[in-house]
């Protein structure tokens, strides 16, 4: 039986990369560089990004950016602009919180661009049991062990949890954890054939589909 339901956060819970393509570029705008194609954000989608921006813009200076990049992302959060989470979303999780799952975030992010998120006041707070960002955890995605602190914390076993990301790192990760793993579609970047190498439980259209997906899995 699932127990925990484990979350991705970015074009997975959260659709952000057009979003974060356009903040990025501000960013690069304000610090006097080019900017970066839609094609080599695309590419790059789902790496960390204080490493991803070093493909993104050779040459960045990516403490100067790192900076930057605190004071403009509080700007266009508080602004509308970046992490919105759909109603329907929202919904999905409460669905899921009905179903006595557990629910728990896993990204890549760092600390500085999840500071909101992590608000007691933010609409999150009340569902999501633990969250589990870069600054905290001693492996990353595609590494398996991204899931040891969490699993151990919680007193979990692999069979007890679903992991749901869009790309293959998440796949990977989820593989090699045993963990099973749901695959998002929404953002429209990736297609089934990007995850031909890995066992995917299920696919999503959209993320409103995850708690009838969840109670299907055996």
């Amino acid at each position: 039986m699932i127990n925990a339901v484990i979350v991705d956060f970015d074009d997975t819970l959260c659709l952000t990369e057009e979003a974060t393509f356009k903040l990025e570029n501000e960013i690069l705008r304000q610090m006097g560089r080019p900017p970066q194609s839609r094609q080599i954000h695309k590419a790059t989608w789902g790496q960390p990004l204080f490493e991803a921006i070093t493909l993104r813009s050779p040459g960045v200076d990516v403490k100067q950016f790192e900076t930057l990049s605190t004071k403009i992302l509080a700007k266009w959060v508080e602004d509308g602009h970046i992490d919105i989470i759909a109603q329907a979303n929202l919904r999905a999780l409460d669905k899921l919180l009905g179903m006595d799952k557990d629910l728990y975030v896993l990204t890549s992010r760092t600390h500085i661009e999840l500071a909101h998120i992590l608000e007691p006041d933010h609409e999150l707070a009340k569902r999501v049991k633990a969250f589990y960002y870069r600054d905290i955890m001693t492996h990353h995605k595609p590494d398996p062990r991204a899931f040891t602190i969490l699993l151990q914390e919680h007193d979990l076993t692999p069979e007890r949890c679903v992991y749901v990301g869009d790309s293959p790192s998440d796949a990977a990760a989820a593989n090699g954890a045993q963990i099973r793993f749901i695959a998002s579609l929404e953002s429209g970047i990736r297609t089934k054939a990007d995850f031909s190498d890995y066992t995917v439980d299920a696919f999503i259209e959209h993320f409103s589909d995850l708690p009838a997906t969840v109670s299907l899995l055996p």
